[in-house]
């Protein structure tokens, strides 16, 4: 019952791939992942790159090549729903695509062939992402500095081949997407695609994105800063509370 945890970026990951027990380095299709043991867990460590087709190609690889259990993505978004604030976490409940256009054949943000706009993430695996997220921000104190708690929240999550930076384009983005039914709390790169492979091969998925920016115009000099000094210690303290929970 092998976890995979994924991430775009190395930073996302923190320290775990040096936290391995019995590591081991597979190279394919391009791609470097680490095969070993966390908490008492048997786990494969990937980054995916930016982007869904990457996101997507290695998700593909994790299911086909390494056979993995569940698949979970740790990473930071852009906040775009009311209250969600630089420092907070979001577990995805389900993903659309907001760069998907196929009408007039299809609804706007339909994916073709799969009967609807989101992908659901796995319920179970996600109420224990949740529950590992909390715990990790309840102990957090000095990693982020903030004026209020960072907090957790659940819901929907939009993944798009765009890096949002701009005030109108969030803000355009946001209102479009609530008119028609989708209230979106955070924008990022990989997780719709990843989503979308997992739901072909049946495999749970939960994602977990600590938000870097407002996605907005100062969301290129935040995300740098952020990805670097928090992101990655938030990512360590909780797939390491995760994986304690999973069953071993």
């Amino acid at each position: 019952m092998t976890t995979a945890i994924l991430s775009a970026l190395p930073e996302e990951q923190g320290g775990l791939v040096h936290a391995l027990a019995q590591p081991e380095r597979i190279t394919h299709a391009g791609r470097a992942f680490w095969r070993g043991h966390l908490q008492g867990q048997p786990v494969v460590l990937a980054l995916s790159g930016i982007g869904k087709v990457a996101a997507a190609t290695t998700a593909t690889v994790l299911a086909e090549r390494f056979g993995v259990a569940r698949i979970v993505f740790t990473g930071v978004a852009g906040g775009v729903g009311e209250g969600v604030q630089v420092g907070d976490v979001v577990v995805a409940q389900d993903y659309l695509q907001h760069d998907i256009d196929a009408s007039p054949i299809f609804p706007r943000w339909e994916v073709p062939g799969y009967g609807g706009a989101r992908m659901v993430c796995d319920p179970v695996l996600c109420a224990l992402l949740l529950e590992a997220a909390g715990a990790c921000l309840a102990g957090a104190e000095g990693i982020f500095d903030a004026q209020n708690q960072p907090r957790t929240h659940a819901g929907l999550m939009a993944s798009g081949d765009r890096f949002v930076s701009t005030a109108q384009e969030s803000g355009t983005l946001r209102a479009a997407l609530l008119a028609a039914g989708h209230d979106v709390l955070a924008v990022e790169m990989e997780g719709a695609a990843v989503a979308q492979v997992c739901r072909d091969y049946g495999l749970p998925f939960a994602a977990v994105r600590t938000i870097s920016d407002r996605a907005d115009d100062s969301a290129h000099v935040d995300f740098a800063h952020f990805v670097q000094n928090v992101a990655s210690r938030y990512a360590d303290g909780i797939v390491r509370r995760l994986l304690q929970l999973l069953p071993k």
